[in-house]
């Protein structure tokens, strides 16, 4: 079965792939937004990650696979909440994930260690050919360390450290983010779901 992917990010990619195919319980090929020749811009003007994720889930929505998107972020107590939806673009428009870790560093410098609280926050959508629409949410409670550690992941992982696990995301392997991460978790709702259109 193939599906479509609102994303261009090959780690994403490779991580839905390798989600959905072990929750569906069959082999599913994962295509990108380039595979289906979809070149425009998406504006993500949502208020929320579910709505930005239905957002470009519904932007190529396709008459021949399912399109998945999914918007998801990093929302830190301290911060009433940022960088939330703007996680991506948090650093400005022509950030990349050093200048963004730069800038929550630089933002949370005053906070004291026990107020680090964060969680990442993911959020799945689906659009059909038919037209209807599935989506789910997950969440992965950490808190954001002053240092980075490890070389894995992208984006925050470096700093965003699980306590429950006892390493951030970057020192997960695939298998030990699988079982907790915020994205794994909305995948298994959404595969719940998803699983019903498979068969």
């Amino acid at each position: 079965m193939k599906v479509v992917l609102a994303s261009g990010n090959k780690n994403k990619i490779r991580e839905m792939q390798q989600l959905l195919t072990e929750l569906c319980g069959k082999e599913i090929t994962v295509l990108s937004l380039k595979d289906i020749g979809f070149t425009d811009d998406i504006i993500e003007d949502g208020d929320s990650f579910e709505a930005n994720a239905f957002i470009k889930a519904q932007a190529p929505a396709s008459k021949e696979y399912p399109v998945i998107a999914d918007d998801s972020g990093l929302m830190v107590d301290a911060l009433d909440g940022e960088p939330g939806i703007y996680s991506a673009r948090y650093a400005g428009e022509e950030c990349d994930d050093a200048k963004n870790n730069e800038k929550l560093l630089e933002k949370l410098r005053n906070t004291p260690d026990d107020k680090m609280s964060a969680r990442f926050v993911s959020a799945i959508a689906c659009v059909f050919p038919d037209g209807r629409r599935i989506s789910a949410e997950g969440i992965c409670e950490g808190e954001i360390i002053r240092e980075y550690r490890g070389n894995g992941g992208f984006g925050y992982d470096p700093l965003f450290y699980v306590p429950v696990i006892g390493k951030t995301f970057a020192e997960m392997s695939a298998e030990e983010k699988n079982s907790c991460s915020h994205r794994a978790k909305a995948m298994r709702k959404f595969a719940l779901e998803f699983s019903k259109y498979c068969n």
